[in-house]
């Protein structure tokens, strides 16, 4: 052990040690308790997906290492499920880059893009690896908070562009949102578009939720606006959409510069990960229509199952418009600290949560608030429901 009195890990991230999401699992086996804290599914995606996985293994495709960028038939597959999606035109070989999921593609993104000085806007509440990969780049993290208003929760634009300063350098949003389930509108991101353009800001946009919107919401690409192609960093990945979350498979679809700046920082990151798996998920995003609707229905019924189960056991409710996550307000329950309500919620009720203050900088305005997950068996989520709904009794 080193006799220096300098603290062993690097201080741009001191404060953060182990995640919330860790925790949390760790206290789900410890006591038993049913996770719906952490965002995975509890079954696996398409078994035509997984066969096709095994396919490319036997095949020996994909075996050693996969090109840099990403297999020629992944990046194929991803500027077509632009084009049929959502009437986006990429280039294959020059403006996708295959990356270690979205967090590896977000981490690339920032410190490709970001210089110790730079300023960095994010919507808070945000996805914990944001403030991890904004403090290894050596930015300086401006959060805009989302605020509940009439049961969700909204972007101020006028805090938006307030937050925006001569030190700004780039925009990251997330939409479909993590952990509140809002989907910005058309109009917002609009706003956020030209704000951008008059600016002249670069922006990273974690869509990885992209296929999971409900009810009257829509998923609109950021980059589909005016003036926004060329400056916006669009990221998704395969894990929501195909319930494949430990394959690790994302992607960034970007202008050739800015796709060659950040394959310049994930080359000595994973510098190429998941070959066979790139494969089975480029035959993924070819499955027809119907396996996305499908599927977005089913989490919609989920939501609606877990959305009332928490109602009736006497949260409040932000149901929400896309993800499959939904956040609750404690305190119709006589709760106001999140980290303690969910520290003791596996030994009252045997169900595991997040507080959502994890995800904020200024914990305050996130304290009430829980997130529970929803990717789980109707039953499991019905176990839940009734192990919750004791939580009343013991008021």
């Amino acid at each position: 052990m080193t006799s220096s009195a300098r603290p062993l890990l690097n201080r741009r991230l001191a404060g953060f040690g182990t995640t919330i999401f860790a925790e949390m699992s760790a206290l789900a086996v410890k006591t038993g308790a049913i996770n719906l804290g952490q965002g995975f599914p509890d079954t696996d995606g398409p078994e035509e997906v997984r066969e096709a996985a095994v396919r490319a293994l036997r095949e020996g495709r994909g075996n050693q290492y996969p090109p840099g960028p990403g297999v020629p038939e992944l990046r194929a597959a991803v500027t077509a499920h632009q084009q049929r999606h959502h009437g986006l035109s990429y280039d294959p070989d020059t403006e996708v880059l295959v990356t270690a999921g979205a967090t590896e593609a977000i981490a690339a993104s920032l410190l490709a893009l970001v210089e110790p000085g730079d300023e960095v806007v994010a919507l808070e509440p945000y996805y914990d690896s944001y403030a991890a990969c904004i403090a290894m780049a050596g930015g300086t993290r401006v959060p805009v908070t989302l605020r509940p208003h009439e049961g969700v929760f909204r972007l101020d634009l006028d805090e938006l562009r307030a937050a925006v300063t001569d030190r700004t350098r780039l925009l990251l949003i997330n939409t479909p949102h993590n952990p509140t389930g809002t989907v910005l509108t058309r109009a917002e991101l609009a706003a956020v578009a030209e704000l951008a353009v008059e600016r002249d800001l670069l922006v990273v946009t974690d869509e990885v939720y992209e296929h999971l919107v409900y009810d009257d919401a829509t998923h609109v690409p950021l980059a589909s606006f005016p003036g926004m192609r060329e400056r916006t960093v669009t990221i998704s990945s395969a894990g929501k959409t195909f319930s494949f979350t430990g394959w690790k498979v994302g992607w960034i679809t970007a202008a050739p510069a800015l796709v060659t700046a950040v394959r310049s920082a994930k080359q000595y990151l994973t510098y190429v990960s998941a070959g066979p798996l790139q494969y089975a998920v480029a035959e993924a995003l070819a499955l027809p229509d119907s396996y996305f609707t499908g599927f977005r229905d089913d989490m919609r019924a989920r939501r609606d199952l877990l959305t009332a189960g928490l109602e009736e056991a006497g949260f409040g409710v932000f149901r929400p418009a896309g993800t499959y996550f939904v956040t609750t307000d404690i305190r119709p329950l006589g709760y106001d600290d999140g980290f303690a309500f969910c520290r003791a919620l596996p030994e009252r009720a045997g169900v595991v949560a997040v507080p959502n203050a994890v995800f904020y900088d200024h914990r305050e305005a996130g304290a009430p608030f829980v997130r529970f997950a929803f990717c789980k068996r109707h039953e499991v989520i019905q176990q839940a429901i009734e192990r919750l709904s004791t939580l009343r009794r013991q008021l």
